[in-house]
């Protein structure tokens, strides 16, 4: 049996042994996303004798079309890695299971329409609804304020144009208009800087607490892009660089991989 896994070649000259790590890290993989266009996996390891101690050359991922956790689509994330060490038993079971952890190198790729169906997810409007902060309440007499609606668009320089409304409670809802510059800190954070108000669009009568909210909501979420609250189990994302591109906003950095995650 070992001999048929390390040896064999298809016609193709492909390794019998990179061939069913292939398939077998592609399954795994595939379960770590909700849903999924495509996920196409390459595992090198030559000679394949080394796939018995459990030593793998590289590996290499690319999936575009997935959402993770339901609620958050990416257009692609790709992964890359250098020399790995899995358990060799685990790929006999149709597992992929790493000995110990590695690193990767990695991008996300969002696109504008993604980024706005996420706001729509209950880990994020929990985050912006019903809000009880001293510096939101005094504007609405006491009442639990919200931003209900949020829309954003992509503009080049690494900046955001956000177009919001705010639910005080006792009236009709206040439209918000601001552009910010977003920056990664600490290399896991997003951060929402240097809010620049419009009040072109605002009624007279609404200008005023529109600004005050705008920059409220800037606040906030400068505050909630935090990548340690939406890892998966195991792995830990790391940034080094984000830039928009027309209507995609991308990341690039590394993730510290302490284990296969069962889902995402």
């Amino acid at each position: 049996m070992f001999g048929g896994i390390t040896g064999l070649k298809d016609p193709k000259g492909t390794d019998w042994g990179e061939r069913m790590l292939n398939t077998v890290a592609s399954q795994t993989i595939r379960h770590l996303f909700s849903q999924s266009e495509s996920v196409e996996v390459f595992v090198r390891c030559y000679p394949s004798s080394k796939l018995l101690q459990g030593s793998i050359d590289s590996f290499k991922m690319n999936a575009t079309g997935v959402v993770i956790r339901k609620d958050f689509p990416a257009d692609e994330i790709s992964v890359e890695t250098d020399a790995v060490s899995i358990d060799f038993s685990s790929v006999l079971a149709g597992k992929l299971t790493l000995k110990q952890p590695t690193q990767a190198i990695a991008k996300v790729v969002l696109s504008e329409e993604g980024i706005n169906y996420s706001f729509k997810a209950e880990l994020v409007k929990k985050r912006l609804l019903n809000l009880t902060v001293p510096a939101l309440t005094e504007l609405s007499g006491g009442n639990p304020v919200s931003f209900p609606e949020i829309q954003v668009e992509l503009l080049p320089e690494n900046r955001l144009r956000i177009f919001a409304k705010a639910d005080l409670g006792d009236r009709e809802l206040v439209p918000l208009d601001m552009t910010v510059t977003i920056a990664i800190e600490r290399r896991r954070r997003v951060s929402f800087k240097d809010p620049q108000i419009k009040l072109d669009s605002v009624p007279e009568a609404q200008k005023e607490i529109s600004k005050t909210l705008s920059i409220a909501l800037a606040d906030i979420l400068d505050n909630m892009v935090d990548l340690d609250r939406f890892d998966l189990d195991g792995v830990k994302m790391r940034l080094n660089r984000l830039e928009t591109e027309g209507k995609q906003l991308i990341f690039s950095g590394y993730a510290e991989i302490e284990r296969i995650p069962r889902t995402g």
